[in-house]
């Protein structure tokens, strides 16, 4: 994809994302999914965010990954993107330039992993958290519900530390796991329920 010239943007606040692989993702890793291959879906909840003047709080974007292998080394991934339709048209179009990777920052370098883009649609995206639970849904299109994996001290999270990859930098992912995963677009279609999940906040820049 080509990069756009050099955006004023900033985007924070919870993600959270479901595979299915078995917990924990070897690809956070850089290794080989536990499956031979990899689907992922990933939610964004934006609490603050603007791209130039144009404010983003409140809204929601989720993506959709489909690798067939090894996400580093290839075969490269399909992906898809869904943005809140309660967005402006300013707005759509300043979440795709950040999520495709055109305005720069983390996305930029996941674009290279990318080999096409299915699709960028609006759609009404139910993003939410209570305690250490996550839910998203997509009516026609996909459910995701994680939870948190308890260890023996239940007031304690769980992490994953020093990953090799994730989806939010400079976070170290909550350990969850789903009580449903079903997703149904773009010609494809899978039920990964009671698989892998991780959550934790997120903070992005060019």
């Amino acid at each position: 994809m080509t990069r756009t010239n050099s955006q004023s943007w900033r985007l924070e606040g919870d993600y959270f994302e479901g595979c299915n692989c078995d917990s924990i993702c070897p690809c956070i890793f850089l290794q080989d999914p536990d499956k031979g291959h990899c689907n992922a879906v990933v939610a964004w909840h934006i609490e603050k965010g603007r791209y130039d003047s144009i404010q983003l709080e409140g809204l929601n974007v989720v993506a959709v990954f489909v690798a067939p292998g090894n996400m580093f080394t290839g075969p490269k991934m399909k992906a898809a993107f869904y943005i809140d339709k309660r967005s402006s048209e300013e707005q759509v179009d300043a979440l795709s330039k950040i999520f495709s990777g055109q305005s720069g920052g983390f996305f930029a370098a996941a674009a290279n992993l990318i080999g096409e883009v299915l699709g960028i649609k609006t759609a009404p995206i139910t993003f939410e958290m209570q305690g250490r639970r996550r839910r998203l849904r997509i009516p026609e299109f996909m459910e995701l519900e994680i939870e948190a994996i308890k260890g023996n001290n239940a007031d304690i999270d769980s992490l994953v530390t020093n990953p090799s990859f994730t989806v939010a930098p400079g976070y170290d992912p909550i350990i969850a796991h789903s009580s449903k995963n079903i997703y149904r677009d773009l010609g494809f279609e899978w039920d990964s329920s009671g698989k892998n999940g991780f959550y934790s906040k997120f903070k992005y820049g060019p």
